[in-house]
């Protein structure tokens, strides 16, 4: 008995030619392992903890640019040490920006916050 590959489903091109299309395979999941995400650092619950507006808030801006500047810290002395990883320059640079962009939108929405997590912060405008 002779085994023949299996013919796969042929698609017309531009040029005309049929070709072969893949189609593409479905990932396995394991039980139990979908959504689980580990639970913060110690550090990062101390942040959080620090800057939160109310019990139990992680998203709130003034959080997130906490959590963005202790990222910025680290990724700066990163770069004090190895100055030539121009990768961890780039993502450095969009932390950056991302804190800028949350900064900005705390001012537009309500400036005292804004001031308040500013000097709370160190950052300096």
């Amino acid at each position: 008995m002779v085994k023949t590959k299996k013919q796969l489903p042929k698609k017309e091109t531009r040029t005309g030619i049929k070709k072969a299309v893949k189609t593409p395979k479905k990932t396995v999941v394991k039980k139990g392992t979908a959504g689980t995400v580990p639970p913060p650092s110690e550090e990062k619950m101390q942040v959080i903890e620090e800057y939160q507006v109310k019990p139990g808030d992680t998203g709130s801006p003034e959080v997130q640019v906490a959590l963005l500047t202790k990222r910025i810290e680290k990724l700066a002395q990163h770069l004090k040490t190895n100055p030539s990883d121009n990768h961890s320059r780039r993502g450095l640079l969009g932390i950056v920006s991302k804190r800028r962009r949350l900064l900005n939108y705390l001012e537009k929405k309500d400036k005292k916050r804004y001031t308040v997590i500013v000097k709370k912060i160190g950052l300096s405008k």
